[in-house]
Formats: structure tokens, sequence, C-alpha cells
């Protein structure tokens, strides 16, 4: 048979109320909320004292004092008094909820429901009303508990079955509306601090989660920023060791000073490669900060660059305009990278080539032009060289260097051969 929605809508908080509901575990308090123990107390079974918990042990205490000594000498007062452990049973269901609210709010409010109703007839023979004052605080602190720790259905369920509870044990009008409003007075309150602490939460989490994905972020940044320079340092090297390699033999035609030249030339360019990577993969291995502290590469080191590219077989023209002396850091590695890369591309796709690089200042900017000439094959060509699978990553490193200082970066065939140019901003905290 199906219920009334209506029907249905009442019953659900009642049944999650008096049967199946379940309470949230404690919200985490203050470290204020704890008062350590002293040392000369050390060997207690606890570090700390809660003072809601002590709290809870006073507030109980005195509630079950205060209420047997009223219940003992109304029962003195009686021509034929009640038997003590009613007395006694009477002001336990009033205290005991008390020490339960903490851990078990729902279990202390059903314990509160049933003790109020089976003792109204005793309290209302013994003090002429059938619920006594320490009765009401005890059981509106229970319904605040229950507010604050269940859902919104189950705090309802609790207000219902309360005004049941009430309206059976309410000796007149008045005292059913004042119970109504304490009631609802103490569950919306309850309900509201439940809701700025669930808030509370939800925006630590979202912190949490926003820290998180910034650490990502810069982690990926740092992978990036460490990938691009281990691109560089890894291509150029290893384009002018391979030609080299492979130039060598045919230049020394049988000549072994020749041949022991260049080997000690090649043995070079592997240990600067091995340095420079030793620096970058320093960032990586050293986690508490301590890295490498030697200069990173700049314009000063442009002429050892173009030698180097003159030792490979490139014919390198290199014109240099304006004052390029005290650029920002960030600058002058990002320029000296993308004359590095340009001339690690010429090594590849146009061996022996001419290449003509021009770097000047203009007022606030850095331009960078590396043009090659018709793309030939060498002898000493690597059969790779232009592979499409080989192809890519570094201009891809280079867009990445001039985005991240605001530059701009123009790549593409120019005539017979290619061209790059990069307009860099001079700005003093790059």
């Amino acid at each position: 048979m199906n219920l009334p929605a209506g029907l249905v809508r009442l019953t659900r908080p009642l049944t999650l109320a008096v049967v199946s509901g379940r309470a949230d575990p404690p919200f985490p308090r203050s470290r204020r909320l704890g008062i350590p123990i002293p040392r000369f107390l050390g060997l207690l079974p606890f570090r700390t004292v809660d003072l809601v918990v002590l709290a809870n042990l006073l507030i109980a205490w005195f509630t079950y004092g205060g209420g047997l000594s009223m219940l003992l000498d109304g029962n003195g007062r009686l021509p034929t008094p009640s038997p003590d452990w009613r007395i006694y049973c009477a002001a336990a269901a009033i205290a005991l909820p008390l020490l339960l609210r903490e851990h078990w709010p729902l279990a202390a409010w059903r314990i509160s429901a049933v003790g109020m109703l089976t003792t109204a007839p005793t309290m209302d023979a013994l003090t002429g009303h059938p619920v006594s004052i320490a009765g009401i605080v005890a059981y509106l602190l229970v319904v605040y508990s229950v507010a604050v720790r269940c859902g919104r259905e189950t705090t309802l369920g609790v207000w219902i079955a309360s005004m049941l509870c009430v309206a059976l044990s309410a000796t007149s009008r008045d005292d059913l509306v004042t119970a109504a409003i304490l009631l609802s007075v103490t569950a919306l309150f309850g309900y509201n601090v439940r809701a700025r602490r669930l808030a509370a939460r939800r925006l630590a989490e979202e912190e949490r989660r926003s820290e998180r994905a910034l650490t990502a972020q810069a982690t990926l940044e740092e992978r990036a920023r460490i990938a691009r320079e281990l691109h560089d340092v890894v291509a150029h090297h290893m384009s002018v060791i391979a030609i080299q390699a492979e130039a060598v033999p045919l230049q020394a035609a049988g000549d072994a000073g020749r041949l022991e030249e260049g080997l000690r030339e090649i043995r070079a360019l592997s240990l600067a490669a091995m340095t420079e990577m030793r620096r970058v993969v320093g960032v990586l291995r050293d986690g508490d900060g301590r890295a490498d502290t030697a200069p990173q590469p700049g314009l000063g080191r442009l002429e050892e660059l173009v030698g180097t590219a003159r030792s490979a077989g490139l014919t390198v023209t290199l014109k240099l305009g304006g004052d390029l002396m005290g650029l920002p850091t960030a600058v002058s590695l990002s320029a000296y990278r993308i004359a590095q890369e340009s001339l690690s591309n010429a090594m590849r796709h146009a061996p022996g080539s001419a290449v003509s690089m021009r770097i000047s200042r203009s007022g606030a900017e850095l331009h960078i032009h590396v043009e090659n000439d018709a793309r030939r094959r060498s002898p000493a060509a690597p059969e790779h060289a232009g592979e499409p699978g080989h192809r890519g990553h570094g201009l891809i490193g280079m867009r990445e260097r001039v985005s991240m200082l605001g530059g701009k970066l123009w790549t593409g065939p120019v005539g017979t051969g290619f061209a790059v140019t990069a307009i860099l901003p001079i700005v003093e905290n790059a």
C-alpha cells in the first residue's frame, strides 16, 4: 500500500530520529580547548584535559546531585514515600544523557526522551511538575548536540518527537508554547552551528586542494624548465659531437696527429656537456634547495658557442650591436639558448652551411636573428639529421622561452634557407 507523500515526509524524519539515524563524527576542536597535563602527573593515561568533556562531567554531576537532593526532599514530605531506587533512577535518567551526548548524541537524546516520559509521574508526585528545571536544561543540551552532529531530517525528527512528548506531559497551553519556543530556538541554533562548521570544513578542503593544485602546477613548470635546459644542452653538444665523430676520421686522412687533436676536441665537448647536464640535474636531486650555484650561460659565452659550431663545420658570421652587458639573467640565458638551438638545428638539418647571426640591443628590446643558407648534406652529416622524428622540440622550447618573457618569435624558411628571429623585452626583474 502506497502511503501519502505528506505522511512519508513526516515518518521519515521520525524514523531517522528514533531508529535508524546516525550522527556524524565529532568536529575537530581547537587546541585552546585542551589543557596539557603537568609533568609530575605524567603517569595519567592521557596527556591533555578536554575542557568540553570536563564541562559535560561537571554539568552531569551537578544535575544529578541537584536533582537527587530535590527528589529526596520531596519524597521525604510524602505520607507514603516512594522507594529510594525510583528516586535514584529518576535522577540518573536526567544526568546520564549529558555524559553520552559528546560521542553518541542520538542515543543520549533517546535515553533522555524515554527517561522524561517514564519519570514524569514520579517527578509530578514529588515536585508538583512533570519535569524539573535541571531536566529541561539537560534535555535542551542533548537536542543541541543532535542538531550539531546530525542531518537536517534527523534534527527535524527529534524536534517533532520532542513536541509529541511535551504534548503528552504538558499541563497547560503556556507550558506547550514555552517548550515549543525553547526546542525550536535550540534546534535552529545547533543547525546553524553545524552549517557554519561544515562550510568552514569545505572551505579548508578547497584551500588544501588549491594548494595541492598550485604545488603540482609549480612542479610541472619546473619540470618543463629543466626539460628545456636539458634539451638545449644535449641537442647542441650531441649534434656537434656526432658531426665531429664522423668528420674527424675523414679530415685526418690517416694523420695520427690530426686524429688525436680531433678526438681531444670531442672529449672536451663531451665533458662540457656532462658538466652542464650535472648542473641542471642537480636541481632535481637536491631536496633542500642547495642546488649548484654555478652561473647560467649567457651572451658572455657567445664566442665560445660560435667557436664550437665552427669546429663542427659551420661557417658562422657573428654581428653584435648595442650594449649587451648587464642584461637581466633570464634575458641573457634565453638569448644564449635561442642562439644555441638555432646553431644546433643548422648542424642537424644543414650541416656545413653558412650561418649569419645578429644580436643587437635596441632600447628596451633585444633582437636575435639567425639564418642559414641553402640546406646541403655533407659526408659528415648524420644519417638521421633530417628525420621528422627529430624535429620540433627545439622550436617548441624557443617559443616557451620567448613566451615566458613576453617576447615574439618567428621561425620558418627564408629564401633557400631557414631563419629564426626573436625579440625579447629587457625587463629588469626578468
